[in-house]
């Protein structure tokens, strides 16, 4: 880890400080549901065995402290990397030559694609696609220049069930909640704050209004569903079903509520009507007349009599090999590819997101992102938004026989240099990296098949400064050295164009942030996946 740039932050607190503050925090969480379900370590299955509790989710005490230089670049690109992957998703023939290289060493991106020949064969009924993605960075300083600038790395680009939006937006409230009482006046509607009194008054210090940026995410998000909601048009089945989106998720799922703040602002702000679905029910639940050349699909909820037409498909679930225990799940995602609605997201954007494409993209002679990007009607100086999306680029290496990957086999075999690396699979989800000195025993065991090598890449780690915080989670406050990661939201619905490999876009929009906030010692920042916590910015110039 780089040196600390950042003043001495946070203060320390008195026990009753921090017993005020804590108590706060926890009742303000669950008032505004800033919650999860309990994870079975904490509270056993056989006390809570209808799951109906609910706890805070984890989050740190104060607002972690960011670049603000870092964070107002990362957010101005993400138009950028929103019409990037709109571009390679719509590029069928680029991307299906290097999937179909992947799917030699993993069966999981093999059936995807599969799934994708077969609704190609039939014909596909919907030519709209949503992305709601997350591009993920860390604050990277390099340790061996004590004058180096700080700057963002990208550690990874994610197409599908991009997470936290809910609880995002909500966690950036609750530390306004302590921090605003005592930068501003507040409005007579929020005057009531001043009376809590949660943080100690010499914390607002090095903090001012602008410090802590507003955050949409929950809006922003459920805008870009209701685009494409609108998108979708009129009812195309016979009996002119009332419309509706339609979440597929997991069962059970601790991070229910982050989606709840979703549906609930598409029921309240926009008027539609929201269901989730588990995705091993898909099969019972949804249904396409087999007379129908359109295939709308046709959602009968079992609590109603009537059915409804699905405009969009929000994928919460099915990023997972997990999530396809067996045949019948694999029929349960053609049959949603094979649909009319608009799928969130569809199969070639879900592929999109693999960590190979990232690694591609990030060589640098490659030329496939000024290609792509040249593309982007709303981009005026592609080869400026060129060097700029490159520059957050963090050198990541193949491992397979070409010259650049013989070289990360050097490194990633070697006891003491592949301690600057992680080694990442072709997949989401989380807990599936491998790091540092670990490395070399892990590629022992897969033996000398260089297909199992190919089915990874080699990622140099991010050095981000030295910072410090406190994290809530499952009822105990740890203390120390943390790492953040920083994810930025982005919107696009884009049709593919008259030119097979074209995409015409009509919604891109940046979508909010997500500050996730892990112990030093942590290896995985997923906060569902059983690591980190969810944090907000407090902006500095440094």
């Amino acid at each position: 880890m780089a040196a600390s740039i950042f003043p001495d932050y946070p203060p320390p607190l008195t026990p009753e400080q921090s017993l005020y503050l804590l108590s706060n925090l926890k009742d303000w969480s669950i008032l505004n549901g800033l919650a999860v379900r309990p994870s079975s370590t904490f509270i056993p299955g056989d006390i809570d065995p209808s799951g109906s509790l609910a706890v805070t989710a984890p989050v740190t005490l104060f607002p972690s402290l960011f670049p603000r230089a870092c964070f107002d670049e990362a957010t101005a690109i993400q138009t950028a990397y929103n019409e990037l992957y709109a571009a390679i998703a719509t590029d069928e023939t680029w991307l299906g030559e290097i999937v179909q290289e992947i799917a030699e060493v993993d069966e999981f991106i093999a059936r995807l694609w599969g799934v994708h020949l077969a609704v190609k064969k039939e014909g596909y009924a919907q030519d709209l696609d949503l992305g709601l993605f997350r591009s993920d960075y860390m604050v990277h300083r390099d340790p061996s220049k004590s004058t180096a600038a700080t700057e963002i790395k990208q550690v990874e680009f994610n197409t599908i069930a991009s997470s936290f939006g809910g609880l995002a937006s909500k966690v950036s409230s609750l530390h306004k909640y302590g921090f605003l009482l005592h930068i501003i006046k507040l409005s007579n509607s929020l005057r009531h704050l001043l009376r809590i009194h949660a943080y100690p008054p010499t914390q607002a210090d090095p903090i001012t209004l602008n410090s802590l940026p507003e955050n949409s995410s929950i809006q922003s998000l459920s805008a870009g569903l209701a685009a494409a909601h609108k998108a979708y048009g009129a009812s195309t089945s016979r009996q002119s079903h009332s419309l509706c989106i339609l979440f597929i998720v997991q069962s059970p799922e601790n991070n229910i509520f982050d989606q709840h703040a979703l549906s609930n602002e598409l029921w309240t702000t926009h008027n539609i009507p929201t269901f989730r679905l588990a995705y091993h029910s898909i099969l019972q639940h949804t249904s396409m007349a087999p007379e129908s050349p359109s295939r709308p699909l046709i959602y009968s909820p079992p609590n109603l009599s009537d059915a409804y037409e699905v405009t969009t498909c929000y994928l919460r679930a099915g990023y997972s090999p997990s999530d396809y225990p067996d045949d019948a799940a694999w029929e349960a995602r053609l049959h949603l590819e094979r649909s009319a609605a608009i799928k969130c997201p569809s199969i070639l954007t879900h592929l999109a997101g693999s960590k190979k494409i990232q690694q591609i993209l990030a060589t640098p002679s490659s030329p496939h992102l000024e290609r792509f990007l040249s593309r982007a009607e709303t981009i005026n100086d592609v080869k400026t938004m060129v060097s700029r999306v490159r520059s957050t680029f963090a050198a990541i290496y193949p491992l397979d026989s070409s010259p650049a990957g013989k070289h990360a086999a050097v490194l990633a075999t070697s006891s003491t240099r592949s301690a600057g690396y992680v080694l990442k699979p072709q997949r989401e989800g989380g807990g599936n990296n491998i790091y540092g000195t670990k490395i070399p025993a892990f590629l022992k065991s897969l033996g000398e098949d260089e297909l199992k090598w190919k089915g990874h890449i080699l990622m140099e780690l991010i050095e981000p400064p030295s910072l410090r915080n406190s994290i809530f989670r499952n009822g105990e406050v740890k203390s120390g050295e943390v790492i953040g990661e920083l994810g930025v939201y982005g919107v696009c619905l884009w049709r593919r164009g008259k030119e097979k490999d074209r995409a015409e876009v009509m919604e891109n929009f940046e979508a909010g942030h997500l500050l996730r906030t892990k112990g030093r010692e942590s290896e995985e920042g997923g906060v569902a996946a059983g690591f980190g916590s969810v944090d907000s910015v407090c902006l500095i110039d440094v």
